[in-house]
């Protein structure tokens, strides 16, 4: 099966990808693997704090399954990664509700992790595309 890479509209963070050697989606059949998506800015920078880095992995997410024609819906499997779970699960968990508030659930792993670049969160997700 042919891989395809799936790369959200707004090009200013294609940079951070081929700087990094890494697509931020690949499409193989129906099925979307999606790299994971962090709380940077456009300028590639992370957000000033962590509500707002796990608001902005988010919508950076939401941006790659766009691309891809599928939404929130079609996923059907969600890792997280945090720097510091014990204390920020408080604040991740209510916005990640609003995105999957609904029955059937994806299935989600949370891990803790001690590096990321950087940032405080980390998305990474598979998801189905739905038929056109």
């Amino acid at each position: 099966m042919t891989r395809q890479a799936i790369f959200p509209a707004e090009s200013a963070r294609h940079a951070l990808y081929d700087t990094h050697g890494y697509s931020p989606a690949v499409r193989s059949g129906d099925l979307l693997f999606v790299s994971g998506q962090v709380g940077s800015r456009e300028d590639g920078e992370p957000e000033d704090t962590y509500l707002a880095q796990v608001e902005r992995a988010f919508a950076n997410l939401g941006a790659v399954l766009e691309a891809a024609g599928a939404s929130f819906d079609d996923i059907i499997d969600v890792t997280t990664f945090h720097t510091d779970p014990e204390t920020q699960l408080p604040v991740f968990m209510p916005v990640k509700e609003r995105f999957f508030s609904g029955r059937p659930f994806p299935t989600w792993t949370a891990v803790g992790v001690t590096w990321l670049a950087g940032f405080d969160l980390e998305i990474k997700v598979i998801a189905r595309i739905p038929e056109a």
